[in-house]
């Protein structure tokens, strides 16, 4: 069965469409003026949310993350880097030494302060020995004095005792950010508006999630913060989208030219663009973060920062428009006052259109068949007032009258 806003909001687009002149895409999404059917097609979007969390929650519970040793323990290997040399020939020394590979090697610093990071799963003093006398015999560090060295080679051990801790603390801190987000959203907007966005705090939360266990991303505290600091952006933008309903919306309950549906899609329209740009914007700086920082200077560590919070820019923009505005527009119309607006005003369209459909049936054919000549008009008995007399004709009384 299908949504009555849906069918109502379909058809006064249709009509709008039908009365204004055709524009382009980019202009009708520049001028947000209602062209594009969000909350009209909020089946297909909420299709798309189900898939996207669905396939995150698969991944997480059947692949899970790839911790990096902050949270999971184990061994860190620190290496100099030596000109001519790359991540490459550093893992091929380091399974040489071992029979297998490193969790992670990545280059950072630049210049004279450039290292090799490795890390791996726990290793006990025998391998530690193989794998720094494997590491110098293939690249002869030097140390701080500029003295080829094997005590170059740094090794730090990291317990997972100390994994756990952080891993705890980790979560501690995602769980009271959240906590306090659907404090300040409760405060902020109504309820139903709080429900909207609260929800659209945790789709982006577990899509970014799943994105990150999907693609294999190490998760670092570095990522945790990204973390932190989209689900920030996500209320910024889900605040911007809601102050312009809250806006288009107040006094709909005493108008009846459009429903709830109908204004909070114009809404969604009016702040698309916004979004778009300051999504934009925002990801910009993370692209030359990962350009600049990470692949031309090498430092890494910045790498799980700007990954977490790309991915996470990107599906808030969409959460924000696309998911919470049409779930608002669900709740709404469910019950209150809202579902019975919606429906007096569906009622009084419908009556219109019953009437508009009577009038046009009951209106006489004016127009002659095609290809008929006009019909001749009979001389009446008794000519026009405006006619003039005949050649001849006798006058009338009144003309009889005035000539005495």
């Amino acid at each position: 069965m299908s949504n009555p806003s849906s069918v109502m909001e379909t058809d006064t687009v249709n009509d709008q469409a039908a009365a204004a002149p055709k524009h382009g895409f980019f202009e009708r999404l520049y001028t947000g003026t209602g062209g594009f059917r969000i909350v009209g097609r909020r089946r297909m979007y909420y299709v798309i949310a189900a898939l996207l969390i669905l396939i995150a929650l698969l991944s997480i519970g059947l692949r899970g993350f790839t911790l990096g040793i902050d949270f999971a323990g184990g061994t860190r290997i620190q290496l100099p880097a030596v000109a001519g040399t790359g991540t490459s020939q550093v893992t091929d020394a380091y399974a040489k030494a071992l029979g297998h590979d490193p969790v992670t090697v990545q280059k950072v610093g630049s210049g004279a302060a450039a290292s090799y990071e490795i890390r791996s799963d726990t290793l006990d003093a025998t391998q530690q020995d193989k794998v720094q006398t494997a590491l110098f015999d293939a690249f002869h560090p030097k140390d701080s004095t500029g003295t080829v060295s094997r005590n170059a080679i740094s090794i730090a051990e990291i317990s997972s005792t100390w994994g756990g801790q952080v891993t705890r603390k980790a979560l501690i801190a995602l769980g009271v950010f959240v906590l306090l987000t659907m404090i300040y959203i409760a405060i902020r907007f109504e309820r139903d508006m709080s429900i909207a966005a609260i929800a659209s705090l945790f789709f982006n939360l577990i899509v970014t999630a799943g994105l990150y266990s999907i693609v294999g991303f190490e998760v670092t505290p570095a990522a945790v913060i990204g973390l932190l600091t989209i689900l920030g952006y996500v209320l910024y933008d889900n605040v911007v989208v809601f102050d312009k309903v809250e806006e288009n919306t107040r006094g709909v309950l005493h108008r009846t030219n459009r429903t709830y549906a109908e204004f909070a899609n114009l809404a969604a329209n009016q702040t698309l663009m916004r979004s778009i740009n300051t999504t934009i914007i925002g990801i910009l700086p993370i692209i030359g973060m990962l350009v600049i920082a990470v692949w031309l200077l090498g430092v890494g560590t910045l790498k799980d920062l700007a990954l977490v919070q790309l991915i996470g820019m990107v599906v808030g923009a969409y959460s924000s428009i696309f998911f919470a505005v049409p779930l608002l527009v669900s709740i709404k119309e469910r019950w209150g006052p809202v579902a019975a607006h919606t429906k007096k005003v569906l009622d009084k369209r419908a009556g219109r259109a019953a009437r508009a459909a009577e009038d046009e049936a009951a209106a006489p054919r004016r127009a002659a068949p095609a290809g008929t000549a006009p019909r001749r008009r009979e001389p009446s008995g008794d000519a026009p007032r405006s006619a003039a007399p005949r050649p001849g004709a006798r006058p009338t009384g009144k003309r009889q009258k005035n000539r005495h």
